[in-house]
């Protein structure tokens, strides 16, 4: 399964995108939709290339979401994990209480109107 484009736009939104760099809030070079490998002060990337660089971040958090997620899932549902997983990390998502609750099956004994 892949992040659809429904997912990416959602992360796209929420994380904003910056063609130059700057220190974000944990004090560490970032540039594009909060990508930080391998970037530096004063550097500027095209759209393009942050669009591009994105969807190379996205692979890593969609294995790591496909690595740990024993259930089935919708695409919504692995799209929003794969949003969560992007922003707090894969070792995050490893000792998460949703996960383990998620891997349990319990998602099932949620209501129907819930789910949606």
């Amino acid at each position: 399964m892949k992040i659809s484009q429904e997912g990416i736009a959602l992360i796209k939104k929420f994380e904003g995108c910056e063609l130059k760099s700057y220190k974000c809030a944990a004090d560490v070079w970032t540039i594009g939709y909060g990508h930080t490998k391998f970037v530096e002060e004063h550097q500027e990337i095209t759209q393009e290339e942050a669009d591009s660089i994105l969807l190379t971040d996205l692979e890593v958090y969609e294995d790591a979401v496909k690595k740990a997620v024993t259930v089935p899932l919708h695409q919504h549902q692995f799209d929003s994990l794969v949003s969560w997983t992007f922003n707090l990390g894969g070792a995050n998502l490893n000792a998460s209480t949703m996960l383990k609750v998620l891997n349990k099956g319990a998602y099932e004994d949620v209501p129907a109107q819930i789910k949606r």
